[in-house]
């Protein structure tokens, strides 16, 4: 019995270090892409809040609207995502896309 309760509370606390790492890593790509947005000039078209330019979508509250995956193929075409619109593809590394993403998924 208490080789097997050994074991469980081994695998219980592998579970939260590897969930803690997660969060981490979630919480990191988020600020990552926070700071994309700002170093883009995202905020001359676009509100987050009350900070930023009125001209294209308020995007206070898309992450509630749109999954991270939308954003990664938004952020990579956008004309393909919604022919016609007026955001221009931007010259993101990998990495850059998908902090952004990350981002843009936050805000809810």
């Amino acid at each position: 019995m208490r080789f097997g309760a050994t074991v469980m509370t081994g695998i219980g606390l592998a579970a939260l270090l590897v969930t803690g790492c997660v969060a981490l890593d979630r919480d990191a790509a988020v600020a990552r892409g926070s700071q994309v947005f700002r170093d883009q000039g995202c905020y001359g078209c676009h509100t987050v809040g009350a900070t930023g330019t009125p001209i294209a979508t308020d995007l206070t509250r898309i992450g509630a609207r749109h999954d991270e995956a939308y954003f990664v193929g938004w952020l990579r075409d956008p004309s393909r995502q919604k022919p016609r619109q007026h955001m221009p593809k931007l010259a993101l590394s990998d990495g850059e896309v998908r902090a952004l993403a990350a981002y843009l998924a936050s805000l809810r």
